[in-house]
Protein backbone atom coordinates (compact mmCIF):
# COMPACT_ATOMS: atom_id res chain seq x y z
CA UNK A 1 0.00 0.00 0.00
CA UNK A 2 1.29 3.43 -0.74
CA UNK A 3 0.40 7.05 -0.64
CA UNK A 4 -1.03 6.56 -4.28
CA UNK A 5 -3.27 3.31 -4.10
CA UNK A 6 -7.22 2.80 -4.09
CA UNK A 7 -8.93 2.84 -0.56
CA UNK A 8 -12.62 0.79 -1.42
CA UNK A 9 -15.06 2.26 1.33
CA UNK A 10 -17.74 -0.14 2.92
CA UNK A 11 -20.22 1.40 1.33
CA UNK A 12 -18.66 1.14 -1.75
CA UNK A 13 -17.42 4.32 -3.12
CA UNK A 14 -13.37 4.25 -4.58
CA UNK A 15 -11.27 6.64 -3.30
CA UNK A 16 -8.26 6.42 -5.86
CA UNK A 17 -5.70 8.04 -3.61
CA UNK A 18 -4.63 7.92 0.14
CA UNK A 19 -4.33 11.65 0.59
CA UNK A 20 -7.19 14.00 1.85
CA UNK A 21 -7.96 17.60 2.09
CA UNK A 22 -8.95 17.93 5.39
CA UNK A 23 -11.65 20.06 6.51
CA UNK A 24 -10.61 24.16 6.63
CA UNK A 25 -13.10 26.91 7.93
CA UNK A 26 -13.17 29.78 5.19
CA UNK A 27 -16.46 31.81 5.93
CA UNK A 28 -16.39 31.62 2.19
CA UNK A 29 -20.48 31.90 1.98
CA UNK A 30 -22.49 34.21 -0.16
CA UNK A 31 -24.94 36.42 0.68
CA UNK A 32 -27.86 33.68 1.63
CA UNK A 33 -25.17 32.17 3.61
CA UNK A 34 -24.64 29.57 0.55
CA UNK A 35 -21.83 28.72 -1.61
CA UNK A 36 -20.37 31.72 -2.77
CA UNK A 37 -18.31 32.10 -6.48
CA UNK A 38 -15.04 32.06 -4.66
CA UNK A 39 -15.47 29.11 -2.81
CA UNK A 40 -16.26 26.92 -5.92
CA UNK A 41 -12.81 28.72 -7.34
CA UNK A 42 -11.09 27.69 -4.23
CA UNK A 43 -12.77 24.17 -4.60
CA UNK A 44 -11.43 23.91 -8.16
CA UNK A 45 -7.96 24.47 -7.10
CA UNK A 46 -8.02 21.52 -5.07
CA UNK A 47 -9.61 19.66 -7.71
CA UNK A 48 -7.14 20.30 -9.81
CA UNK A 49 -4.32 19.38 -7.19
CA UNK A 50 -4.53 15.21 -6.87
CA UNK A 51 -6.31 14.69 -3.85
CA UNK A 52 -8.26 11.28 -4.07
CA UNK A 53 -10.76 12.53 -0.97
CA UNK A 54 -11.76 16.29 -0.57
CA UNK A 55 -13.77 17.04 2.81
CA UNK A 56 -15.23 20.41 2.73
CA UNK A 57 -15.36 23.02 5.53
CA UNK A 58 -18.04 22.49 8.28
CA UNK A 59 -21.53 23.33 6.91
CA UNK A 60 -23.99 24.45 9.19
CA UNK A 61 -27.09 22.34 10.40
CA UNK A 62 -28.95 25.32 11.84
CA UNK A 63 -28.55 29.16 10.51
CA UNK A 64 -28.79 30.18 14.50
CA UNK A 65 -25.79 27.86 15.31
CA UNK A 66 -22.97 29.18 12.98
CA UNK A 67 -19.02 28.09 14.48
CA UNK A 68 -18.34 32.01 12.50
CA UNK A 69 -19.59 34.62 10.14
CA UNK A 70 -19.42 34.11 6.66
CA UNK A 71 -20.11 30.29 6.96
CA UNK A 72 -22.12 28.16 4.65
CA UNK A 73 -25.69 26.67 5.74
CA UNK A 74 -28.09 23.59 4.45
CA UNK A 75 -31.23 23.99 5.84
CA UNK A 76 -33.43 23.38 3.04
CA UNK A 77 -33.10 23.19 -1.13
CA UNK A 78 -33.81 26.64 -1.22
CA UNK A 79 -30.26 27.20 -2.97
CA UNK A 80 -29.35 23.54 -3.75
CA UNK A 81 -28.07 24.21 -7.14
CA UNK A 82 -25.34 26.19 -5.43
CA UNK A 83 -24.11 23.20 -3.40
CA UNK A 84 -24.45 20.98 -6.49
CA UNK A 85 -21.89 23.46 -8.42
CA UNK A 86 -19.95 23.05 -5.18
CA UNK A 87 -20.03 19.37 -5.16
CA UNK A 88 -19.35 19.71 -9.16
CA UNK A 89 -16.32 21.67 -9.02
CA UNK A 90 -14.69 19.79 -5.83
CA UNK A 91 -15.26 16.55 -7.53
CA UNK A 92 -13.80 17.44 -11.38
CA UNK A 93 -10.19 16.44 -10.68
CA UNK A 94 -11.47 12.73 -9.80
CA UNK A 95 -11.86 12.99 -5.67
CA UNK A 96 -14.51 12.27 -3.84
CA UNK A 97 -16.31 14.98 -2.22
CA UNK A 98 -17.46 14.55 1.05
CA UNK A 99 -19.62 17.22 3.11
CA UNK A 100 -18.45 18.33 6.83
CA UNK A 101 -21.73 18.93 9.04
CA UNK A 102 -21.41 20.70 12.51
CA UNK A 103 -22.76 22.67 15.30
CA UNK A 104 -20.84 24.58 17.15
CA UNK A 105 -22.96 24.39 20.30
CA UNK A 106 -21.23 26.64 23.13
CA UNK A 107 -18.40 27.56 20.70
CA UNK A 108 -20.33 30.63 19.02
CA UNK A 109 -19.28 34.36 18.82
CA UNK A 110 -21.59 36.65 20.77
CA UNK A 111 -20.97 39.27 18.14
CA UNK A 112 -23.60 36.88 16.04
CA UNK A 113 -26.29 37.87 18.79
CA UNK A 114 -27.52 34.26 18.93
CA UNK A 115 -28.37 32.05 22.18
CA UNK A 116 -25.87 29.33 22.65
CA UNK A 117 -26.39 25.60 23.52
CA UNK A 118 -25.07 22.94 25.08
CA UNK A 119 -24.94 19.97 26.85
CA UNK A 120 -24.44 21.59 29.94
CA UNK A 121 -24.55 25.85 30.78
CA UNK A 122 -20.63 25.85 31.09
CA UNK A 123 -19.28 28.65 28.89
CA UNK A 124 -15.93 28.57 26.97
CA UNK A 125 -12.85 29.47 29.25
CA UNK A 126 -10.31 31.71 27.21
CA UNK A 127 -9.44 33.81 29.69
CA UNK A 128 -10.06 37.72 28.68
CA UNK A 129 -10.79 36.14 25.54
CA UNK A 130 -13.82 34.54 26.76
CA UNK A 131 -16.22 37.36 26.78
CA UNK A 132 -16.20 36.60 22.54
CA UNK A 133 -18.03 33.73 23.38
CA UNK A 134 -22.08 33.61 24.16
CA UNK A 135 -22.98 31.84 27.52
CA UNK A 136 -24.64 29.04 26.51
CA UNK A 137 -27.68 27.43 28.32
CA UNK A 138 -28.13 23.78 28.32
CA UNK A 139 -30.29 21.96 25.93
CA UNK A 140 -33.24 20.60 27.11
CA UNK A 141 -34.49 16.50 25.50
CA UNK A 142 -36.14 18.37 22.54
CA UNK A 143 -33.41 20.22 21.57
CA UNK A 144 -30.93 17.28 21.45
CA UNK A 145 -33.25 15.76 19.45
CA UNK A 146 -34.25 18.39 17.07
CA UNK A 147 -30.06 18.46 16.46
CA UNK A 148 -30.32 15.14 15.83
CA UNK A 149 -32.89 15.49 13.12
CA UNK A 150 -31.10 18.42 11.66
CA UNK A 151 -27.99 16.70 10.86
CA UNK A 152 -30.00 14.12 9.40
CA UNK A 153 -31.76 16.30 7.46
CA UNK A 154 -28.66 18.51 5.75
CA UNK A 155 -26.92 15.09 5.11
CA UNK A 156 -29.96 14.00 2.65
CA UNK A 157 -29.35 17.25 1.01
CA UNK A 158 -26.37 16.79 0.43
CA UNK A 159 -26.88 13.72 -0.88
CA UNK A 160 -29.50 15.26 -3.23
CA UNK A 161 -26.86 18.01 -4.37
CA UNK A 162 -24.18 15.45 -5.59
CA UNK A 163 -22.11 15.01 -2.92
CA UNK A 164 -20.65 11.35 -2.25
CA UNK A 165 -20.49 11.08 1.48
CA UNK A 166 -20.84 13.58 5.09
CA UNK A 167 -18.61 13.54 7.77
CA UNK A 168 -19.93 14.71 11.23
CA UNK A 169 -18.06 17.12 13.00
CA UNK A 170 -17.44 15.39 16.47
CA UNK A 171 -13.98 17.08 17.66
CA UNK A 172 -12.67 20.16 18.64
CA UNK A 173 -14.82 21.23 21.13
CA UNK A 174 -17.81 21.65 18.73
CA UNK A 175 -21.15 20.66 20.12
CA UNK A 176 -20.89 16.49 19.34
CA UNK A 177 -17.20 17.03 20.56
CA UNK A 178 -18.92 18.95 24.08
CA UNK A 179 -21.44 16.01 24.17
CA UNK A 180 -18.20 13.55 24.45
CA UNK A 181 -16.13 15.16 26.97
CA UNK A 182 -16.33 14.98 30.54
CA UNK A 183 -15.08 18.83 31.19
CA UNK A 184 -18.20 20.52 29.26
CA UNK A 185 -20.86 17.65 29.78
CA UNK A 186 -22.01 17.49 33.26
CA UNK A 187 -25.55 16.81 32.74
CA UNK A 188 -27.23 13.95 34.98
CA UNK A 189 -29.64 12.32 32.59
CA UNK A 190 -29.52 9.60 29.74
CA UNK A 191 -26.80 12.06 27.74
CA UNK A 192 -24.41 12.27 31.14
CA UNK A 193 -21.89 10.61 32.86
CA UNK A 194 -20.70 7.41 31.50
CA UNK A 195 -18.91 7.50 28.05
CA UNK A 196 -21.76 5.12 26.47
CA UNK A 197 -24.30 8.20 27.66
CA UNK A 198 -21.62 10.68 26.34
CA UNK A 199 -21.68 9.59 22.71
CA UNK A 200 -25.22 8.78 22.99
CA UNK A 201 -26.05 11.97 20.68
CA UNK A 202 -23.33 10.97 18.21
CA UNK A 203 -24.26 7.77 17.42
CA UNK A 204 -27.62 7.79 17.45
CA UNK A 205 -26.83 10.19 14.61
CA UNK A 206 -24.94 7.55 13.49
CA UNK A 207 -27.16 5.09 13.38
CA UNK A 208 -30.08 7.23 12.04
CA UNK A 209 -27.89 8.66 8.71
CA UNK A 210 -26.91 5.00 7.93
CA UNK A 211 -30.27 4.35 8.05
CA UNK A 212 -31.67 7.03 6.19
CA UNK A 213 -28.81 8.25 3.53
CA UNK A 214 -28.74 6.35 0.18
CA UNK A 215 -26.87 3.12 -0.50
CA UNK A 216 -23.08 4.16 -1.92
CA UNK A 217 -23.34 7.16 0.10
CA UNK A 218 -20.30 7.55 2.08
CA UNK A 219 -20.58 8.13 6.19
CA UNK A 220 -17.53 9.54 8.03
CA UNK A 221 -16.53 11.11 11.31
CA UNK A 222 -14.40 13.20 12.93
CA UNK A 223 -13.33 12.82 16.45
CA UNK A 224 -10.72 14.01 18.98
CA UNK A 225 -8.06 11.62 19.51
CA UNK A 226 -7.64 13.65 23.14
CA UNK A 227 -8.57 16.80 24.00
CA UNK A 228 -4.94 18.18 25.52
CA UNK A 229 -6.74 19.10 28.80
CA UNK A 230 -6.73 17.50 31.72
CA UNK A 231 -10.03 15.53 32.77
CA UNK A 232 -11.49 16.07 29.48
CA UNK A 233 -12.01 13.76 26.42
CA UNK A 234 -8.62 11.15 27.22
CA UNK A 235 -7.33 8.57 24.01
CA UNK A 236 -8.66 6.04 26.16
CA UNK A 237 -12.09 7.48 25.11
CA UNK A 238 -11.40 7.99 21.92
CA UNK A 239 -10.63 4.18 21.84
CA UNK A 240 -13.50 3.32 23.09
CA UNK A 241 -15.54 5.96 20.69
CA UNK A 242 -13.97 4.34 17.71
CA UNK A 243 -14.89 0.97 18.82
CA UNK A 244 -18.58 1.40 19.27
CA UNK A 245 -18.92 3.68 16.02
CA UNK A 246 -17.19 0.21 14.02
CA UNK A 247 -20.78 -1.41 13.94
CA UNK A 248 -22.98 1.13 13.25
CA UNK A 249 -21.31 1.66 9.07
CA UNK A 250 -19.12 4.36 9.37
CA UNK A 251 -16.75 4.26 6.08
CA UNK A 252 -13.51 6.58 8.19
CA UNK A 253 -13.01 8.12 11.35
CA UNK A 254 -10.76 11.22 11.12
CA UNK A 255 -8.56 11.61 14.36
CA UNK A 256 -7.26 15.08 15.26
CA UNK A 257 -7.98 17.34 18.52
CA UNK A 258 -8.11 20.01 20.74
CA UNK A 259 -10.81 22.60 21.21
CA UNK A 260 -10.56 26.45 20.90
CA UNK A 261 -9.55 25.97 24.37
CA UNK A 262 -6.65 23.80 23.91
CA UNK A 263 -5.72 24.55 20.52
CA UNK A 264 -3.78 21.35 19.76
CA UNK A 265 -5.39 20.85 16.05
CA UNK A 266 -2.91 24.05 15.86
CA UNK A 267 -0.28 22.78 17.27
CA UNK A 268 -0.63 24.14 20.17
CA UNK A 269 -1.74 22.46 23.43
CA UNK A 270 -2.36 23.86 27.45
CA UNK A 271 -1.41 21.26 29.18
CA UNK A 272 2.52 19.81 28.94
CA UNK A 273 1.99 17.11 26.49
CA UNK A 274 4.48 17.45 23.23
CA UNK A 275 3.52 18.45 19.97
CA UNK A 276 6.60 19.04 18.59
CA UNK A 277 6.77 15.81 15.80
CA UNK A 278 5.20 17.20 12.37
CA UNK A 279 2.06 14.79 12.73
CA UNK A 280 0.53 16.10 15.80
CA UNK A 281 -1.79 13.16 16.53
CA UNK A 282 0.25 10.27 14.89
CA UNK A 283 1.01 8.60 18.24
CA UNK A 284 -2.29 8.81 19.39
CA UNK A 285 -3.65 7.40 17.03
CA UNK A 286 -0.89 4.66 16.28
CA UNK A 287 -2.61 3.42 19.51
CA UNK A 288 -6.17 3.37 18.40
CA UNK A 289 -5.44 1.63 15.31
CA UNK A 290 -3.84 -1.26 17.07
CA UNK A 291 -8.00 -2.46 17.91
CA UNK A 292 -9.78 -0.54 15.50
CA UNK A 293 -11.98 -2.29 12.71
CA UNK A 294 -12.82 0.66 11.06
CA UNK A 295 -10.51 2.51 8.53
CA UNK A 296 -8.76 5.42 10.36
CA UNK A 297 -7.22 8.80 8.52
CA UNK A 298 -4.91 11.18 11.04
CA UNK A 299 -5.03 15.26 9.98
CA UNK A 300 -2.85 17.74 11.91
CA UNK A 301 0.72 18.95 10.18
CA UNK A 302 1.59 16.82 8.13
CA UNK A 303 3.37 18.47 5.02
CA UNK A 304 6.01 15.93 3.85
CA UNK A 305 5.42 12.95 1.68
CA UNK A 306 7.85 11.01 4.23
CA UNK A 307 5.77 11.79 6.84
CA UNK A 308 2.51 10.88 4.96
CA UNK A 309 3.89 7.62 4.35
CA UNK A 310 5.00 6.96 8.19
CA UNK A 311 1.17 7.58 8.95
CA UNK A 312 0.09 4.92 6.74
CA UNK A 313 2.59 2.18 7.83
CA UNK A 314 1.79 2.88 11.60
CA UNK A 315 -2.25 1.26 10.20
CA UNK A 316 -3.89 4.90 9.06
CA UNK A 317 -5.92 4.14 6.08
CA UNK A 318 -5.76 7.94 4.96
CA UNK A 319 -3.75 11.09 5.56
CA UNK A 320 -5.86 14.51 5.63
CA UNK A 321 -3.35 17.48 4.79
CA UNK A 322 -5.28 20.87 5.93
CA UNK A 323 -3.15 23.63 5.89
CA UNK A 324 -0.57 22.30 4.00
CA UNK A 325 -3.32 22.54 0.97
CA UNK A 326 -4.12 26.09 2.00
CA UNK A 327 -0.30 26.84 0.96
CA UNK A 328 0.08 24.61 -1.86
CA UNK A 329 -2.61 22.81 -3.54
CA UNK A 330 -0.64 21.01 -6.05
CA UNK A 331 0.89 19.30 -3.24
CA UNK A 332 -0.31 15.67 -3.90
CA UNK A 333 0.70 16.21 -7.21
CA UNK A 334 4.35 16.99 -6.53
CA UNK A 335 4.73 14.41 -4.24
CA UNK A 336 3.37 11.58 -6.46
CA UNK A 337 5.98 13.54 -8.86
CA UNK A 338 8.97 13.34 -6.04
CA UNK A 339 9.12 16.52 -5.18
CA UNK A 340 9.17 17.75 -1.28
CA UNK A 341 7.45 19.65 1.16
CA UNK A 342 5.07 22.46 1.52
CA UNK A 343 6.16 25.74 2.63
CA UNK A 344 5.16 26.90 6.18
CA UNK A 345 3.80 29.28 7.79
CA UNK A 346 5.60 31.76 10.50
CA UNK A 347 5.80 29.93 13.87
CA UNK A 348 3.83 31.81 16.69
CA UNK A 349 5.89 32.00 19.58
CA UNK A 350 2.88 34.03 21.88
CA UNK A 351 2.62 32.92 25.81
CA UNK A 352 -1.49 33.13 25.42
CA UNK A 353 -1.98 29.52 23.76
CA UNK A 354 -5.40 29.92 22.64
CA UNK A 355 -5.19 33.56 20.81
CA UNK A 356 -1.79 32.30 19.33
CA UNK A 357 -4.41 29.41 17.96
CA UNK A 358 -6.55 31.79 16.30
CA UNK A 359 -3.74 34.20 14.87
CA UNK A 360 -2.33 30.32 13.58
CA UNK A 361 -5.68 29.98 12.27
CA UNK A 362 -6.17 33.22 10.85
CA UNK A 363 -2.96 32.48 8.70
CA UNK A 364 -4.46 29.48 7.37
CA UNK A 365 -7.86 31.73 6.24
CA UNK A 366 -5.60 34.74 4.66
CA UNK A 367 -3.89 31.67 2.49
CA UNK A 368 -7.54 30.75 1.33
CA UNK A 369 -8.74 33.78 0.50
CA UNK A 370 -5.61 34.36 -2.08
CA UNK A 371 -6.50 30.96 -3.69
CA UNK A 372 -10.22 32.06 -4.34
CA UNK A 373 -9.32 35.04 -5.57
CA UNK A 374 -6.76 33.08 -7.92
CA UNK A 375 -3.95 34.17 -6.34
CA UNK A 376 -0.79 32.94 -5.01
CA UNK A 377 -0.39 31.95 -1.32
CA UNK A 378 1.75 34.02 1.23
CA UNK A 379 2.86 31.61 3.93
CA UNK A 380 5.21 34.64 4.67
CA UNK A 381 2.56 36.63 6.28
CA UNK A 382 2.75 38.15 9.46
CA UNK A 383 0.32 36.06 12.16
CA UNK A 384 -0.76 39.00 13.41
CA UNK A 385 -1.81 40.94 10.29
CA UNK A 386 -3.53 37.78 9.26
CA UNK A 387 -5.39 38.48 12.93
CA UNK A 388 -6.25 42.16 12.31
CA UNK A 389 -7.59 41.03 8.64
CA UNK A 390 -9.46 38.01 9.68
CA UNK A 391 -11.00 40.01 12.86
CA UNK A 392 -11.90 43.09 10.85
CA UNK A 393 -13.39 40.97 7.76
CA UNK A 394 -15.46 38.87 11.06
CA UNK A 395 -17.23 42.08 11.97
CA UNK A 396 -18.32 43.57 9.02
CA UNK A 397 -19.76 39.21 8.12
CA UNK A 398 -21.05 39.20 11.79
CA UNK A 399 -23.39 42.78 10.75
CA UNK A 400 -24.40 41.26 7.73
CA UNK A 401 -25.21 37.84 9.42
CA UNK A 402 -27.26 39.81 11.69
CA UNK A 403 -29.24 41.45 9.22
CA UNK A 404 -29.67 37.82 7.47
CA UNK A 405 -31.47 36.92 10.05
CA UNK A 406 -33.56 39.80 10.97
CA UNK A 407 -34.85 39.38 7.35
CA UNK A 408 -35.99 35.97 7.56
CA UNK A 409 -32.74 35.05 5.63
CA UNK A 410 -34.63 35.71 2.63
CA UNK A 411 -33.83 37.49 -0.20
CA UNK A 412 -30.45 39.02 1.40
CA UNK A 413 -27.14 39.23 -1.25
CA UNK A 414 -28.24 37.48 -4.33
CA UNK A 415 -25.05 38.66 -6.03
CA UNK A 416 -23.35 35.19 -5.23
CA UNK A 417 -20.41 36.58 -3.30
CA UNK A 418 -18.33 36.39 -0.77
CA UNK A 419 -18.36 39.30 2.32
Amino acid sequence: MTLFSELTLASGGVLPNRIAKAAMEENMADGDHAPSAELLKLYRAWAEGGTGLIITGNVMIDARAMTGPGGVVLEDDRHLDRFAHWAEAAGQGGALVWMQLNHPGRQMQVALGQEALAPSAIPVDLGPQSKHFALPREMTSDEIAEVESRFVATALLAARAGFHGVQIHAAHGYLLSQFLSPLSNHRKDRWGGSLENRARLLLDVIRRLRAELPKGFALSVKLNSADFQRGGFSPDDARRVVDLLAGLGVDLVELSGGSYESPAMAGMARDARSLAREAYFLEFAEEIAKTATVPLMVTGGIRRREIAEEALASGMAMVGLATALAIDPELPNRWKAGQGRAPVLRTVRWKNKPLAGLALMAAVKYQLDRLARGRKSAPGVFPLWALIVAQLKNKARARRYRRWMASGRRGVGQDGQAA
